[in-house]
């Protein structure tokens, strides 16, 4: 970290300051150097401080683009030296990045010997590589010199360095950035550079450009190693106006026909965060996979993984080289084999399919992080641009006007030469004789001094003339500059353009909108029954309309529920915080053994348990209650989840539990919800809501503090019958029909009424 100027002396009334106190400072020092000094890059030329100072190092060492590379070890000593007090690996390890055409979209740095590769391979030593700058860096360093931007002093006070570079782009979106500060981090994925050209001249054109015009300019991402992104616009647009999400990016691949009906699939292109040998070494994990920490043997996923994989790949071999940058080559078992389930079960099973983050955090003009849209970025990046170009006018004015002062004054040399060359052999003064003589300032009698004879020639005379009149004009054309807010529009403009006509390339990333790969295991359709116990194992039965009596579990269980189900069908199971977990009915364990329990094959949330299971197609709605009265309706293709972690699904308050899923069949009119006090309450199913993607749900039935709802279930026209305990205690059923269940329908939310009855209900149950 660098070293700064941070004073902690005790107050002026004596107290000292207690050892939280002086912490919490200490920390929240760090914290920002790591911020502002390290990690984040700045919203006006999108660099971090390290490679702000290489590239500066390098420019005042004259190694620009037509300069003889010298060894990478001199920059790092002359940047660690002079501007970066840190470790000379970090300093070359940003060096290396800047090189990498892999890493950035338009590297700044022209890099002469190995730099690494993107298998992840390490740069040769510092000692080895050379380096100079790459042409595009002009574009960061030209201007430097003409008051463009303030310089600070370095660590020690012995040197000068600019506080930012008076970038001609914007730099923070063509090469984005990525690092890690303290509660703060940036993703900023790379762009092309004719579109992000395109939108700033738009913005400067219209400076109330709307966030969706500026997306036809900008469409989205430009990695380096190019691929494809298969978010939809809708999804980039999203994401791009809030600075923060996430965008789905696939590799990009070829069939390629061979002898006697082959085929191979041939990868060229790969997204970011993925290589050659991480392909390959994922493939080695699936079709040669090793056993889990803490398990005895191969989970049932990795086998059913290796199985499918084996069952269609025949080979997968590296041709990468120096022709081709990633090719990657698939031959299958057989020619035979689907080619587009050979493709998606590839892209589902590694990082040829992933996800690649968007969280456009950095250091804005005001010199505070904060995460940004694009629309901010380039707003605030025209300002910036802006702003240089004032400041670079009022240089250059500033020098003509101080060149033409000079040449005026020589002017008079040679229209009076006879009598300044008398002057100046005569007078013993021959500065002030000069000055007072033909009303000179210091800086022209100066200069004429210091004139060469050779320069007093007739032709030098009509040079001074001519660049007179040049200067002249430059001078107009500034003034004109500095006092039309327009005109510095159309220079900035006219700039830009020439910068993306110079340096724009073709866009290497692909955007297609297309669903994500997902491995579809071909499953025989057949009638299973899915048999559930008390205590959470799980195992299939062939057939349906089995004979529960049949089923044996082990000491001390007993049957949950057992649920007619296909072989196509997914078992749900809820967990006491409200979250959904998903398993496929395809691949439950059959046969005659106790089956194996549910939390062997999902990742349950630590300190809940498993409460209530159900089995069925996709398409089967279901009533989700609460204990706290709350309910909705969903179907369980809603529920489904890839992960076995599950999703979170009913959000239950402080205390509730949820109840028994409930299936809703065509016949269902209405709902009956009863209350742990005994109230039952009927109203119309119609007023229930369905949340696809979850949720509270609306009110049931209204409850008193502390009460409960025991349950909600859909009922028919024959109405419901209560199931409780009558005179002493025997189990008795008492049906709501006609009249007596008139009595208990009201609207939704209302308390409901107590049955005639004196029995005391448990339960709930459609009457048939």
């Amino acid at each position: 970290m660098e070293q700064q100027d941070i004073n902690f002396a005790p107050p002026a009334d004596g107290e000292y300051l207690t050892l939280g106190k002086y912490a919490e400072q200490a920390y929240l020092d760090y914290a920002i150097s790591v911020v502002k000094g390290r990690a984040l890059p700045d919203v006006s030329d999108g660099q971090k401080p390290v490679q702000r100072r290489l590239l500066f190092a390098m420019n005042e060492m004259g190694l620009r683009a037509d300069a003889k590379p010298v060894k990478s070890a001199r920059v790092v000593g002359d940047v660690l030296g002079k501007y970066h007090p840190h470790g000379d690996q970090s300093a070359y390890d940003a060096l290396v990045r800047l090189a990498q055409d892999f890493s950035l979209r338009y590297p700044l740095i022209d890099g002469q010997g190995n730099f690494g590769s993107r298998d992840g391979d390490g740069a040769a030593a510092m000692r080895y590589t050379e380096t100079r700058l790459a042409p595009i860096a002009r574009l960061l360093l030209d201007e430097i010199d003409e008051g463009t931007v303030d310089f600070m002093p370095n660590y020690d006070g012995s040197f000068q360095e600019p506080k930012l570079l008076p970038a001609r782009l914007p730099f923070v979106l063509l090469n984005g950035a990525s690092g890690i500060a303290v509660g703060l981090a940036t993703e900023i994925p790379s762009h092309n550079l004719r579109e992000v050209a395109n939108a700033a001249v738009s913005l400067i054109r219209n400076p109330k450009l709307t966030h969706a015009e500026l997306i036809e300019h900008l469409p989205g991402p430009d990695f380096p190693g190019g691929g494809q992104i298969i978010s939809s616009p809708a999804e980039i647009a999203a994401a791009y106006e809030s600075g923060r999400g996430s965008l789905k990016v696939r590799a990009r691949w070829k069939i390629e026909e061979m002898a006697r009906g082959q085929w191979q699939v041939v990868v060229t292109e790969l997204p970011p965060n993925a290589s050659c040998q991480k392909v390959l070494e994922e493939i080695e994990e699936l079709t040669n996979p090793k056993i889990k920490l803490g398990k005895k043997s191969l989970t049932p996923e990795q086998l059913q993984n290796k199985q499918n994989l084996l069952a269609m790949l025949d080979t997968v071999r590296d041709e990468s080289g120096r022709d081709a940058p990633v090719r990657i080559v698939f031959e299958p078992k057989s020619s035979r084999v689907d080619q587009t389930e050979f493709v998606n079960t590839l892209l589902a099973h590694t990082s040829m399919e992933s996800g690649v983050a968007l969280n456009l955090v950095m250091i804005g003009t005001d010199g505070r992080p904060r995460q940004k849209s694009v629309l901010d970025i380039l707003r605030e990046w025209v300002e910036f641009r802006a702003l240089t170009l004032t400041r670079r006018s009022r240089f250059r004015l500033t020098r003509v006007n101080d060149r033409i002062h000079i040449l005026e004054g020589r002017m008079i040399v040679f229209l009076n030469i006879d009598e300044v060359i008398h002057i100046i052999r005569e007078a013993d003064e021959p500065k002030s004789a000069l000055m007072t003589r033909f009303e000179l300032s210091e800086r022209q009698a100066e200069d004429i001094l210091e004139i060469r004879l050779r320069q007093l020639a007739r032709l030098e005379s009509i040079k001074i003339e001519k660049e007179l009149q040049s200067l002249r004009d430059d001078k107009s054309k500034l003034e004109e500059l500095l006092a039309s807010e327009s005109a510095l529009k159309r220079l900035m403009i006219r700039e830009i353009e020439a910068d993306a006509k110079q340096y724009g390339d073709d866009r290497r990333t692909l955007i297609q909108a297309e669903k994500r790969a997902v491995f579809e295991q071909r499953v025989v359709d057949e009638p299973v029954t899915v048999v559930v116990s008390q205590k959470g194992w799980v195992r299939t039965a062939k057939g349906h309309g089995l004979d529960s009596a049949q089923f044996t579990f082990k000491a001390g269980d007993a049957l949950y529920g057992a649920f007619a189900s296909r072989t196509t069908d997914t078992l749900i199971a809820w967990g006491s915080n409200g979250r959904v977990y998903s398993v496929s009915v395809a691949s439950l364990p059959g046969g005659r053994g106790d089956g194996v329990p549910v939390t062997s094959l999902i990742e349950l949330e630590s300190g809940t348990h498993l409460m209530h299971y159900y089995a069925a197609a996709a398409d089967q709605a279901l009533l989700l209650s609460s204990s706290a009265g709350y309910g909705f309706i969903a179907k369980i293709g809603d529920m489904v989840s890839r992960v076995k972690a599950g999703k979170g699904f009913m959000t239950l308050d402080d205390g509730a539990l949820p109840l028994v899923p409930m299936p809703i069949w065509a016949q269902a009119k209405q709902v009956a919800c009863l209350a742990d006090d005994g109230r039952v309450l009927v109203f119309g199913l119609d007023e229930m809501k369905t949340l696809s993607g979850g949720g509270r749900g609306v009110t049931l039935i209204a409850l008193e503090d502390k009460e409960h709802l025991v349950q909600a279930t859909p009922i028919g026209a024959a109405g419901v019958v209560l199931l409780g305990a009558g005179r002493g205690g025997k189990p008795t059923e008492v049906e709501l029909r006609g009249a007596a269940l008139a009595t208990h329908v009201g609207k939704r939310a209302r308390k409901g009424r107590k049955p005639d009855s004196r029995l005391k209900i448990e339960a709930l149950r459609p009457a048939l």
